[in-house]
């Protein structure tokens, strides 16, 4: 029921109030969100880079309408990427960014406009030995998605892609996907589709996440298994040891502030972990997805907020 109520009630003005102002907003902000700033991002990169953790940076904000206000994005991930450069943190990192941001919903041009703005943030990644990974967002815009991530990849090979196991076409877009240098985040994906393109329900996703691990671990190319998931995970372990797969030739990731003693634990096993971590103040649309996909991550809060009060 929360996962059909959440979208909506985050369109209400005192929804949007709570998770921006207040106790409960500077619990769930605090809890997984980086901060507001560069120097927020690049503030945790480094945390996490002492703990043996990766990071992958996505500033929050999406579906820019105006050529304008892509612009703004680009310039903040490029402010991102050089601050990073000066604090030695750009080595590895990769920088995750929805192209709705970059211009894909603006109208007439935005596909070209998103596909020239992505490539000078791949640029600026490649001379600082960053990666860029494209974002996935609802289904209307996977074909538009794909299509600009094979014309980056023909100047740019590491540009990463996102599939979301959620989606019916998804064990396909692996198979065409997995193939040698390709890297590809797999998550079970956080929007709420029509049935016609969609599975429902828990087990249903699981299992199409599992065929899709399936494909992705067999194949030559790069995967990073996006999940918090403890039987996934698991499932991902022993896949691994079957194929003979180097820990260094696939990676985990979770998302900031979940399981971080599961995080620690496969970094201290050896494994490749990345921790996606978002940052800015446009924080609304990504926190009630996390509440959508998990309905527990509102409880982690609201005991953070009661935390806060207490001390």
């Amino acid at each position: 029921m929360i996962r059909n109520l959440v979208p909506h009630l985050v369109r209400t003005t005192p929804v949007r109030v709570a998770l921006t102002h207040g106790p409960l907003s500077a619990a769930v902000t605090d809890r997984f969100v980086a901060g507001n700033t560069d120097q927020d991002a690049v503030s945790a990169v480094l945390r996490l880079s002492g703990a043996g953790l990766r990071a992958s940076v996505d500033l929050l904000g999406e579906g820019a309408r105006r050529g304008q206000d892509a612009q703004l994005a680009v310039h903040a991930y490029l402010r991102l990427l050089d601050l990073a450069g000066k604090a030695g943190a750009a080595a590895g990192l990769d920088v995750s960014v929805k192209l709705s941001a970059l211009g894909q919903t603006v109208p007439r041009d935005g596909r070209s406009l998103s596909r020239d703005n992505a490539a000078l943030i791949a640029d600026r990644a490649a001379a600082l030995g960053a990666t860029l990974t494209l974002d996935m967002e609802d289904h209307t815009t996977t074909d538009a998605t794909l299509a600009t991530l094979a014309e980056l990849r023909r100047d740019h090979p590491s540009v990463g892609a996102v599939v979301q196991a959620r989606l019916r076409r998804t064990e396909q877009d692996c198979r065409d996907l997995a193939y040698a240098g390709s890297r590809v985040r797999l998550c079970k994906g956080a929007y709420l589709e029509p049935a016609s393109v969609a599975y429902r329900g828990h087990r249903a996703v699981a299992a199409s996440y599992a065929r899709c691990l399936g494909i992705l671990l067999s194949g030559p190319g790069y995967p990073m298994v996006a999940t918090h998931d403890p039987q996934l995970l698991a499932l991902t372990g022993r896949l691994a040891r079957h194929l003979k797969r180097p820990a260094d030739d696939f990676e985990y990731q979770m998302l900031f502030g979940v399981r971080r003693a599961e995080q620690r634990r496969l970094a201290v096993a050896g494994a490749t972990v990345r921790v996606y971590l978002p940052y800015g103040p446009d924080c609304v649309a990504y926190l009630s997805r996390r509440v959508v996909e998990r309905p527990a991550n509102l409880l982690l809060a609201l005991h953070a907020a009661s935390d806060r009060r207490r001390g």
